[in-house]
């Protein structure tokens, strides 16, 4: 009884406020078809698929779009990953133990408001070990991590964008 009362007073609150889900707002950016185009590093080829269904489940999850192919989507999203510059952090007996990763993502976009283009660079910080098969695994682990969150921040970038649309 008490967590119904509660759970009620919550969705009150949340509706009272005017919250709108960001799949929402971001329907305002987009038309329902979307098709992405992903652009990689030659040197790191390994991730254009991870980028590619990133995107696409992103679009699917996020705001109910649905990926078509270029001659039938109503909006593209053009994404380019140029690789990713590493910094050392931390040293133990002369060797680099931790790094920071920067992933600069380019998106370009044609959508209902015509074209946007927008650079993100993720940051990922992680550990390094002394096995070079490791140090490869983990260095592509966190390409990955940053890419995913350069696609989240991406999503927020165009929540706010619909959500301003929707203001006007």
């Amino acid at each position: 009884m008490i967590k119904t009362v509660i759970l009620s007073g919550f969705i009150f609150i949340l509706t009272a406020c005017g919250y709108k889900a960001s799949s929402h707002l971001i329907q305002n950016v987009f038309e329902d078809t979307v098709y992405v185009e992903v652009n990689i590093d030659k040197a790191e080829p390994e991730n254009a698929p991870f980028i590619k269904d990133e995107m696409n489940r992103l679009i699917y999850t996020r705001f109910k779009g649905k990926v078509a192919p270029k001659e039938e989507a109503k909006s593209t999203i053009h994404i380019t990953y140029e690789g990713s510059t590493y910094f050392p952090l931390a040293y133990k007996g002369g060797y680099v133990t931790r790094y920071r990763a920067s992933i600069p993502v380019r998106f370009d976009m044609h959508n209902k408001e015509g074209d946007v283009h927008k650079t993100i660079t993720a940051v990922v910080e992680s550990d390094i070990e002394a096995s070079s098969l490791s140090s490869s695994a983990i260095r592509t682990e966190s390409i990955r991590k940053g890419l995913a969150k350069a696609l989240d921040e991406f999503l927020a970038y165009v929540s706010v964008r619909g959500m301003l649309i929707e203001q006007k």
